[in-house]
Parts: structure tokens; C-alpha cells; sequence
């Protein structure tokens, strides 16, 4: 199961990669396409780890890059770069949630070793 789950990981690589060639490349179909199969398996990825806390949020920021760059993305190719500020908000929310999920986990170590004083 866990060389399965890695190479649909290892996948998902080559797929992010193609999709950000496209889009350096300036081929905007094979770039605008390429998110599909590149979110796609983000989700998957996120669904199948949705069991452990830290894969999920982890993941979910990973969906949010994604749709960040992907946004940027489209933004340069059909609408001379007017997306950005769109794909701020995609960036600022993965990161904002990876914050809250360290800030959670800082807050229960600190609170775990006050417990143990």
C-alpha cells in the first residue's frame, strides 16, 4: 500500500512539474489543461491522508498552492497578469492555515510540558 501511495505522490510531482513547464514555456492549453490532472490527484492525495491531522492540513495547503500558481498561471496567460491579487489569496490562505495547525502544535507542546512541571 505504501510504495502505491508513493508512487501516486511521485506522480504528482511529474504532473506539477509538466504544468509549471507549460507555463514557462508560455504554452497556455498544455499548461491550462495540466491543472486538472494536477489538482486531481492533490485531492486524492488530501482524501487518502485525511486520517492523520497534520497530512490533512499539510495537504490542503499543498490543494491551495496549487490553486494559487495555477491561478497566477491563467492570470499571465489570458488576462495580462490580473489574477494575482486572486492568487494571493490562495497562497495567504494555505498559509494561514499551516499557522494555525503550528501555532496548535506549539500551543500543546507548551501545554504538555507545563502539565509535566
Amino acid at each position: 500500500m505504501f510504495l502505491d501511495f508513493r508512487k501516486i505522490e511521485n506522480l504528482h510531482i511529474l504532473l506539477w512539474l509538466l504544468k509549471d513547464i507549460c507555463w514557462a514555456a508560455d504554452l497556455k492549453w498544455p499548461g491550462t489543461i495540466m491543472i486538472l490532472p494536477t489538482l486531481a490527484v492533490a485531492f486524492w492525495l488530501t482524501w487518502k491522508m485525511r486520517s492523520s491531522y497534520s497530512e490533512l492540513m499539510h495537504n490542503l495547503a499543498v490543494i491551495l498552492w496549487i490553486l494559487a500558481n495555477s491561478t497566477w498561471m491563467i492570470g499571465e496567460f489570458f488576462f495580462d497578469d490580473g489574477t494575482r491579487p486572486l492568487a494571493l489569496i490562495f497562497f495567504g490562505s494555505g498559509l494561514l492555515l499551516l499557522f494555525v495547525f503550528y501555532g496548535q502544535q506549539l500551543i500543546g507542546k507548551l501545554s504538555a510540558k507545563k502539565t509535566n512541571d
